[in-house]
């Protein structure tokens, strides 16, 4: 009276490969997604900043992570020489890294140098 009568029913077919695609399908989308909008535009800048750190040269006018706008005075394997202002006739300069510049500045930017 309370117990319904049990039918049986088929087993289900084996996991193919259409059943596994389908389930991966989410994944690969959620991953291409990330490579098209985040991974290669970053890519992009990395070597475009590659390429201007290695093409700098004396008479440069630059900016700096920091936020230090000068104009480059010596160049060697991986320091440059920024003179960023003048003071009495005098220059001053500071050393930073290549890697420390973030922006190559249009010729005549920095008019006090």
């Amino acid at each position: 009276m309370f117990i319904s009568t049990a039918f049986a029913q088929t087993a289900p077919a084996a996991a193919g490969t259409e059943s596994v695609l389908t389930g991966l399908m989410p994944m690969l989308i959620i991953f291409v997604v990330f490579w098209l909008l985040m991974i290669r535009p970053q890519m992009k800048k990395q070597k475009e900043h590659k390429a201007m750190v290695e093409a700098l040269a004396k008479n440069d006018e630059v900016l700096t992570a920091g936020g230090i706008a000068g104009k480059i005075t010596d160049v060697q394997e991986q320091y440059l020489t920024v003179q960023i202002a003048n003071i009495n006739d005098k220059p001053v300069e500071i050393t930073v890294q290549r890697s420390s510049v973030t922006m190559l500045l249009p010729k005549g930017t920095l008019k006090a140098l």
